[in-house]
């Protein structure tokens, strides 16, 4: 046995010595994944006011401290610069998810219970390190957020101001998505790209719809493509498979299925169904 596991070691230190996808990954120098989750927590609670006003100042010290040892302290004094607009931006998709959500009974519900908010808000932090170049921190961010609430935003994304997700389950925003403001989308919603049979040549091309300001996606529809862009004000149905461009103010539906019912009498006592 020690024969054969000193033979699968030879073997996994040769296949190490190659320079294929896995040996390449960890030639980078790669964030320690616990820091930002650690960072990601901290600015979190920072933009939505979890942390007291009276130690606002030495909290934004340690996040300094924190956010420098991921990206350095110059890119750490750029993400502090931009928490006043991100927190600003958060307040507004609070905003909108209570005037969107019947069933919000106050703005602390949403923030302590709704996924959306935990999503939206790791996002607005995610996309600030994406714009700075910290792409692997963001990515990480958007990942565990990911797999908190099961909405998958990719922080390269563009997203206006009073956005809402109501429910969240399954939704995929792709990488050059361009949303606009007050924006509404349900559960499933799959913002996406072509499958890429140019491999790398689509680096840096819009592959991911635009959605212009106002518009409201109901549940499971699929919006594909980067010519794709879906007007002022429109509504796309549940369900919808869509892969052109609609113009502002249009309602896009499918059929209703055919429903098959076939009532049958009352079951007697004993009788299955």
């Amino acid at each position: 046995m020690v024969d054969e596991i000193r033979l699968v070691a030879d073997e996994l230190m040769a296949q190490r010595e190659t320079c294929d996808p896995l040996t390449e990954a960890r030639k980078e120098i790669l964030p320690y994944q616990r820091r930002v989750a650690d960072a990601l927590g901290a600015l979190r609670a920072i933009v939505t006011d979890d942390t007291p006003s009276a130690q606002l100042t030495s909290d934004l010290r340690v996040i300094h401290g924190l956010v420098a040892a991921l990206v350095g302290s110059e890119h750490a004094t750029q993400l502090v610069q931009k928490l006043p607009v991100i927190r600003h931006l958060v307040a507004t998709d609070l905003e909108a998810a209570y005037q969107g959500d019947p069933s919000a009974s106050s703005y602390g519900e949403i923030i302590a219970a709704y996924p959306s908010i935990v999503a939206v808000s790791a996002y607005r932090v995610a996309h600030s390190f994406h714009e700075i170049g910290e792409k692997i921190v963001a990515r990480i961010m958007s990942r565990d957020a990911h797999s908190q609430t099961g909405i998958d935003i990719h922080p390269g994304a563009v997203i206006g101001a009073h956005f809402f997700i109501d429910h969240g389950t399954g939704v995929v925003i792709g990488e050059t998505c361009d949303i606009g403001d007050r924006v509404k989308l349900y559960h499933g919603v799959t913002l996406g790209a072509f499958s890429n049979r140019a491999g790398r040549d689509d680096v840096g091309r819009k592959r991911h719809p635009t959605l212009e300001n106002d518009v409201t996606i109901y549940p499971n529809a699929s919006i594909l493509g980067g010519d794709t862009v879906i007007g002022e004000g429109s509504v796309v149905g549940g369900n919808v498979w869509l892969t052109h461009s609609v113009p502002p103010y249009t309602r896009v539906t499918i059929d209703a299925p055919s429903l098959q019912l076939h009532q049958k009498p009352p079951p007697q006592s004993g009788d299955g169904i």
